[in-house]
């Protein structure tokens, strides 16, 4: 799985794209790097990474507009975005995941932890898909092979954490999930844990299946679970 993947460096810092890019090659990745925004969005048209590593504070557009514009085409919502910024503030990091990101890596940081969380994001998007299954929970179809799910036929784009979340949850037939619960499935062990990470991420996963986000339970004082 980790063999030659195609990651995006976007920051305009020369150093720091040097940097991050050699230890990706090191660890058997092919990396491109941008210093501009609009270098990535011309490039993405036409070639689509299998990871973003992305800087807020670009020159000419702020990183958080970009990361929009990413998980608002619908082509590139399965393209995992790990924010690498001098922003330490939880406000930003927040942000960062309302808007969809998958990581949040803080500057100064380590180059070997970098590289460590952007193998975690790529095994956690791949490893829960289980081959020619397919969950069915009332209105809603899941094809996890495929990272595709339908509300009564019509496909519903979600980020690959909303649909790993959704996944934990129609797994659990019922059980309920505590947040730290859904945040070690989802993160497995990382350092970077926010309890407010997974009720934004059910927050959007709810108002993208519309009626059928009613399915998915607050249990007060300990987590979630899906009731059908």
């Amino acid at each position: 799985m980790m063999n030659k993947k195609l990651i995006f460096i976007v920051d305009d810092e020369p150093d720091v794209c040097e940097l991050v890019s050699m230890y990706l090659n090191k660890n058997g990745f092919n990396s491109k790097t941008f210093f501009t925004a609009s270098q990535l969005l011309r490039t993405i048209q036409t070639e689509v990474p299998d990871l973003i590593i992305l800087d807020l504070m670009l020159p000419d557009m702020d990183g958080f507009e970009v990361c929009k514009l990413l998980r608002e085409n619908k082509e590139l919502l399965h393209v995992p975005i790990i924010i690498l910024t001098v922003k330490a503030d939880e406000t930003d990091k927040v942000l960062g995941l309302e808007l969809g990101a998958d990581d949040y890596v803080t500057k100064p940081f380590s180059p070997r932890e970098l590289v460590a969380r952007v193998k975690a994001v790529l095994r956690r998007k791949y490893s829960s898909v289980e081959k020619e299954q397919v969950i069915r929970v009332g209105d809603i179809t899941v094809y996890p092979e495929r990272f595709e799910l339908f509300v009564r036929r019509k496909k519903v784009a979600l980020t690959s954490t909303e649909f790993r979340i959704f996944l934990i949850l129609a797994k659990g037939k019922g059980r309920v999930f505590t947040r730290d619960q859904i945040l070690e499935e989802l993160w497995k062990g990382a350092k970077f844990v926010l309890d407010r990470t997974v009720d934004v991420h059910i927050k959007h996963l709810r108002e993208k299946l519309g009626d059928c986000g009613a399915l998915i339970k607050s249990v007060r004082g300990i987590g979630y679970k899906l009731e059908y």
